[in-house]
């Protein structure tokens, strides 16, 4: 099980950490349902990370614009494991998207630091075998 915290704007946050030239960076991000990426980085971070560059996405946004984006290939841990995602390269804050909770249970305690709390789905597994 993962935990998080509501901020002071009613964003549900979590802390991710991502592998990078053999140690670790933990990045706090907000969780965004509408986002269906695993990972989004502002590019300063990514530089900083050194990521792999993979290729380059297209995304419909939420105002019905279209944007082009980088694509890089990362390890975090997630859940206790390290798993290898992909992270878009957006100028926002970085967000957690629904690529990356699924097979998972999200719970927000909706009030300012409230908690935040992410379980595994056991039967998720089963039912994709």
């Amino acid at each position: 099980m993962m935990q998080g915290y509501v901020n002071e704007n009613y964003e549900a946050i979590i802390s991710v950490v991502v592998k990078h030239s053999g140690s670790f960076k933990s990045i706090e991000a907000v969780i965004d349902t509408g986002f269906t990426g695993f990972l989004s980085l502002p590019s300063d971070i990514i530089l900083e990370l050194g990521l792999q560059w993979s290729y380059r996405d297209r995304a419909t946004l939420g105002d019905g614009s279209e944007t082009v984006f980088d694509v890089y290939n990362a390890e975090i841990i997630w859940n206790g494991q390290l798993r290898e995602i992909e992270i878009d390269a957006a100028e926002t804050e970085p967000l957690v998207g629904m690529t990356l909770l699924r097979g998972y249970r999200l719970q927000v305690d909706t009030i300012e630091g409230g908690l935040v709390t992410i379980e595994t789905l056991f039967n998720f597994s089963l039912m994709n075998n």
